[in-house]
């Protein structure tokens, strides 16, 4: 099968109350690429479950981070969105990865050893293997390209020595080796309580995000609630590196205006942030309430929903079968009769 010259595939977890951190830092940026590349993006339930979830919660947040993506212009059309567990081959092939990738290779993994924490023997092997399963995401589908952010880069350079010793141990082309690519000035969107922590739905504040599903006054008074300091904005945005509240604020308005943080910085120099936030709730707004109101309506629609998601793994299925296939035949397994 030949290797295709633009495709990318990425995935996101369903973990639900998708946030601004999670618009910014891939949604938004899947929306950008999807004119210049072949897109898959796919909801990865089955990583999820590396960790305990409520099935019932997980069914739910696979379907909503369905919505927020064609919310916010992801097109079904246009791109193939689909669930994970939808199109059985990831299975398929991680399993012929668990016997390519090394031990010694996974356990390197910063994220397995942040996750497990200090007593992996309790960690479930799902977890360990999770960059196997991830390299499957991507290879299945000979993605060339994968939006990562800094957190994901070690995952993407594992699928990358997969894919090589895939290809050397078997004296074949058979997957490209994928190439990161990283968009926009706010890949990284912090706390709106602590500049100093990434914006999580596990932070016990609601006050610390911002909700896709957030209504134009909960935007207006989280952001006038948000954490700052006494000191007027510089002309300078490399001031304020220490200043991360203010950093955090001053990169979320650059990207929801595809702007730059030193553009910005120029815009407000010695403002206070009383006018500041009245400027970032009214651009906040204007961009999130859309997005939210097109969400509701498709989670109000579940069977809309499921037929567009249907018809995505129906498509990605039609690439990930033949592939499975020849990784199969080169690896020796014996066909069905």
């Amino acid at each position: 099968m030949a290797l295709p010259t633009k495709r990318i595939l990425s995935g996101i977890q369903p973990t639900g109350n998708l946030h601004l951190g999670n618009y910014l830092g891939a949604i938004k940026n899947w929306v950008a690429l999807q004119a210049d590349y072949e897109s898959l993006y796919c909801i990865v339930d089955m990583h999820a479950i590396t960790t305990w979830q409520d099935p019932a919660k997980l069914a739910r947040n696979t379907r909503e981070v369905a919505a927020g993506m064609i919310a916010s212009g992801i097109s079904p059309d246009q791109n193939t969105v689909f669930v994970q567990s939808h199109v059985p081959g990831h299975m398929q092939l991680a399993w012929v990865f668990n016997c390519i990738a090394r031990m010694g290779w996974l356990s390197r993994m910063t994220q397995y050893k942040d996750k497990a924490g200090k007593n992996r023997e309790k960690a479930s092997v799902g977890l360990f293997v999770y960059p196997n399963l991830m390299a499957a995401d991507i290879l299945i589908y000979k993605a060339t390209h994968v939006p990562v952010g800094d957190d994901q880069r070690q995952h993407l350079e594992l699928t990358r020595d997969i894919a090589a010793k895939f290809n050397t141990d078997f004296g074949k082309e058979v997957f490209p080796l994928p190439q990161p690519v990283i968009r926009g000035p706010a890949t990284r969107v912090m706390s709106l309580r602590d500049g100093m922590k990434k914006m999580s739905k596990s932070e016990d504040s609601d006050y610390s995000r911002i909700n896709m599903t957030d209504d134009a006054d909960t935007i207006v008074k989280k952001i006038r609630k948000a954490k700052t300091d006494p000191d007027p904005l510089p002309s300078n945005f490399q001031d304020l590196k220490d200043r991360p509240e203010a950093e955090n604020l001053i990169n979320i308005y650059a990207a929801l205006a595809d702007s730059s943080p030193d553009a910005v910085a120029k815009d407000y120099a010695g403002q206070g942030f009383g006018v500041f936030k009245s400027a970032l709730s009214d651009l906040a707004v204007s961009v999130l309430s859309p997005i939210a109101s097109e969400m509701n309506r498709l989670m109000d629609d579940q069977a809309e929903l499921d037929v567009l998601l249907r018809e995505g793994a129906e498509k990605a299925a039609a690439i990930a079968t033949d592939v499975v296939s020849e990784v199969y035949e080169i690896v020796g397994l014996m066909p069905k009769s």
